[in-house]
């Protein structure tokens, strides 16, 4: 009877997760064609959806027909795509970067990882560096990226017994403060061109998204959250402690390595292109366990789509306010993170 109860919870809990997935995956798209047909120009569903198939059956259009389709897709698709990809990727790190220090307060722009990738960003614009092309920036943001996780884990590493918020906190202030001082520093010596490049990086839009910047993003994306998923068992055992992980036959050692080096290559293809977007990897994971549980097979890929979801609102928002020009999506992210950042801490603190 035990046994038959049992397996009745399991299956009501599978059902409710894949409900939970299917409802997202259903509000993404519907998202997904608001935000095409939002903006300065507004278009309804119909011409949004015809504007789409026009460019796919290669049908006859008229003059406004045509614009229409310009705008969908020259300006608005790549945009679109670019926060999927973006959000997603944001919302995935954080929670591996959850798993991966222990502690539920861990985000990518509190503990200073956006600081980081987006200062090697502002390097490579300073420094006028260009050997590798169009590749040059997410790479100076990868390094500088890796580099500060790995400084994190070092100061902040949780121990047999549980990670410490308060020490983690501590040295994302660190963190944060010295990129802070070194970007101050880059932007005394900077050209007012390379300003304006700078103040994109410090508030992050999505103006610049173009199909370009989704063939460099995708790549990253789609393999660091592959990975994610494969180690998402790790990720569960790690949970426990590292000594419990060890004893169940993980090897943290070389489990941390590589998510360190792939939360990074997700942060930095994110930071190269939108700028310094935060709190999508703290807000996302932290209502998504609340609503599915913790278990990062079912945590990883809804994260990724909740992120998504987020950020295309959030870019929705930043198009709508104050047109025809946009208010920078990294300020409506801290008005709506801000709080949500205190409520945890005091959520934290009740416990």
């Amino acid at each position: 009877m035990a046994k038959e109860l049992s397996l009745d919870l399991s299956r009501r809990r599978t059902s409710f997760k894949v409900s939970a997935a299917v409802l997202a995956i259903a509000a993404l798209l519907l998202t997904f064609l608001l935000s095409i047909g939002m903006g300065p120009l507004n278009l309804s569903m119909s011409e949004v959806l015809s504007a789409l198939a026009s460019r796919l059956t290669g049908a006859e259009l008229n003059e406004i027909e045509e614009l229409n389709a310009a705008v969908v897709w020259d300006l608005r698709l790549a945009r679109a795509v670019t926060a999927v990809i973006i959000g997603a990727s944001l919302a995935a790190c954080g929670a591996a970067m959850q798993g991966l220090f222990g502690n539920p307060l861990a985000d990518p722009g509190i503990i200073g990882v956006s600081s980081g990738a987006s200062l090697g960003a502002i390097l490579v614009i300073v420094l006028g560096i260009s050997s590798l092309g169009v590749w040059t920036l997410p790479f100076g943001a990868f390094v500088a990226g890796v580099i500060t996780t790995m400084v994190i884990y070092a100061f902040s590493r949780p121990d047999g017994d549980g990670a410490d918020s308060s020490r983690l906190l501590l040295v994302g202030i660190a963190i944060n403060s010295i990129c802070g001082a070194i970007s101050g520093l880059m932007t005394y010596l900077a050209t007012t061109d390379q300003l304006m490049s700078m103040t994109f990086w410090s508030m992050g839009s999505l103006s610049s998204a173009r199909w370009l910047t989704v063939g460099i993003t995708i790549v990253p994306a789609v393999v660091g959250l592959l990975f994610l998923q494969i180690w998402a068992k790790q990720l569960d055992l790690l949970a426990l402690g590292e000594r419990q992980a060890r004893h169940l036959g993980v090897d943290v050692i070389t489990l941390r390595r590589w998510l360190v080096v792939i939360t990074a290559l997700l942060v930095a293809s994110a930071v190269s292109f939108s700028g310094t977007i935060g709190f999508i990897g703290l807000i996302v994971p932290h209502i998504v366990r609340l609503t599915i549980g913790p278990m990062h097979r079912y945590l990883l890929p809804l994260s990724a789509l909740g992120g998504a979801l987020l950020l295309m609102l959030a870019d929705i928002a930043a198009r709508t306010l104050d047109p025809p020009g946009e208010v920078p999506i990294g300020v409506l992210m801290g008005a709506l993170g801000g709080p949500f950042f205190l409520w945890m801490i005091q959520r934290r603190k009740g416990r």
